[in-house]
């Protein structure tokens, strides 16, 4: 089911912030600013994200949807499973952000569509247990099974 994100308004935010990040679609019509540090920058290795984003593996960094301020072309909003919203631009198509009941009050963008993507480095990866075979990499980041959240690293 498609539908415009009603709540694409700019949001309440920490404008004593002196940290944001600025990104963008391809084609430019949905933009946002992330005003603050992440909560948490990783690697997403999950099936679901790689058929979201036709790649081997996704970096989202996450935030408050507070800290989130979107301008532009309101992004258009996909259910892809029960309790999961991806938004995506409606132009370009560029997918914009993945939000799911499981992490009440975040948002997850993608951290390629930073306009500085280098500004953040991923902590962590995520979903390694989907990860591809043939994706290697030697980051020495802790690899969790499935999320932070649901229990210690890899060892």
């Amino acid at each position: 089911m498609h539908a415009a994100r009603p709540d694409y308004n700019p949001p309440v935010t920490d404008a004593a912030s002196p940290i944001s990040h600025s990104g963008r679609c391809l084609c430019g019509a949905v933009r946002f600013v992330a005003q603050g540090a992440p909560r948490w920058v990783a690697h997403c290795h999950c099936e679901s994200c790689r058929r979201a984003t036709s790649s081997p593996f996704t970096t989202y960094a996450g935030y408050l949807r507070g800290q989130v301020v979107w301008s532009g072309t309101p992004a258009v909003v996909y259910r892809s499973s029960p309790g999961v919203e991806r938004s995506f631009c409606a132009c370009c198509g560029s997918p914009m952000s993945f939000a799911g009941e499981r992490w009440p009050g975040e948002i997850h963008l993608f951290l390629p569509s930073f306009e500085d993507p280098a500004a953040l480095s991923p902590e962590m990866h995520v979903h390694a247990a989907e990860q591809l075979p043939w994706v290697h990499l030697h980051d020495h980041l802790p690899r969790y099974l499935r999320t932070a959240r649901e229990g210690p690293p890899l060892s």
